[in-house]
């Protein structure tokens, strides 16, 4: 494998400190801000490292697959890798502390203020709750990640090498970024995201690291509207086909490492880290959808509630402290997008 062209990036006054370049580094990577970490990175096609409101700190040998996203919350939680750690694809390791020798298969996610001990195997499609702490020597799996067993010895090296063969082996193409006909001059398009098709994204919006857009060819006409102020976070997949719409309203978040087929997502809702929604699902107004949610085709979320689950069920109202929290990540995300939006354009400037 080939390392290709770094795309590192500061934030503010601030540009990643690697000891060394990375060993591999596949197009569509990004490394964002405040970075510190050791040697031996590896990096497959679309990963993410952001490290904007808070710090990343990584120890050596880490390897992330296919679409994985490592980042922070804001001035809440920074993010601590060990040494030796492994993330497959679409994993996302968000605000936490993973202690070294940890294996986090394809499609984990880890949340805020969670730790992870040292010599972990997290099992795939498991998510880690806030500020959960999972024990050293353990097999953990489920939504929310529980310990299964012991690992057995070898049992942990074993599954570790055969994720990095699986991250290894994932074709490390990526598309370039593809001119959408209706994109506001006041959004903001990091330079690895994919927009393909109709699609249109209104001021103030931003589409972030890894994001893949598409709407198909434009002679079939599906679309992709994202509303003023509204954010898709890194390595988020929407895609549609011929005639259909993925539609997201006005200050709505949708999380990282989300997938979203045809639906209709309203004004001010926040969708979580990793969900996955059904076709044809209506998402009105003033929602929040916990992380690692999931829908039924054509299932409708009422307005005013907190939704989780698989699928998802209505869980509480929605308090002033979860509207508070989607309104503040919209304050947020426009002045990330504001930050990088200067930084992209003075990397691409010649000179």
């Amino acid at each position: 494998m080939t390392t290709h062209e770094l795309n590192i990036l500061p934030y503010g006054d601030t540009t990643p400190d690697l000891q060394r370049p990375p060993r591999f580094a596949a197009p569509g990577h990004a490394i964002i801000g405040r970075i510190t970490c050791g040697v031996d990175l590896w990096m497959g096609a679309g990963s993410v490292i952001r490290a904007d409101g808070h710090f990343v700190r990584i120890g050596n040998d880490l390897q992330l697959g296919r679409g994985a996203t490592v980042h922070i919350a804001h001035d809440v939680y920074p993010t601590l890798i060990g040494d030796h750690v492994t993330a497959g694809a679409n994993a996302v390791v968000h605000a936490c502390t993973v202690g070294s020798g940890c294996v986090i298969e394809d499609e984990c996610v880890i949340l805020d203020g969670a730790e992870l001990e040292p010599a972990i195997l997290l099992e795939a499609g498991s998510i880690v709750f806030p500020r959960t702490k999972l024990e050293a020597g353990w097999i953990y799996s489920g939504k929310p990640a529980k310990a299964a067993r012991r690992l057995d010895p070898g049992e942990l090296d074993a599954r570790r090498s055969l994720l990095r063969s699986c991250n290894e082996a994932d074709d490390d193409g990526w598309e370039p970024l593809a001119a959408a006909p209706h994109v506001d001059a006041g959004a903001f398009i990091a330079n690895t995201a994919v927009l393909h098709g109709r699609v249109a994204v209104a001021g103030g919006a931003s589409i972030w690291y890894g994001c893949r857009l598409d709407a198909g060819p434009l002679a079939m006409k599906g679309e992709i509207l994202v509303g003023l102020r509204s954010n898709v976070q890194d390595n988020s997949v929407l895609s549609c086909s011929a005639g259909e719409r993925i539609v997201i309203g006005v200050d709505t978040t949708i999380g990282h490492n989300v997938t979203l087929p045809a639906c209709t997502i309203g004004d001010r809702c926040l969708v979580g880290i990793g969900s996955k929604l059904a076709a044809g699902t209506i998402v009105l107004n003033d929602v929040f959808i916990a992380a690692g949610a999931t829908t039924t085709p054509g299932q409708v979320l009422d307005s005013g509630f907190l939704w989780g689950g698989q699928p998802a069920r209505r869980l509480a109202p929605l308090d002033d402290r979860k509207r508070a929290l989607v309104a503040g990540t919209i304050t947020t995300y426009r002045d990330y997008a504001n930050e990088l939006k200067l930084q992209q354009q003075r990397a691409a400037s010649p000179g």
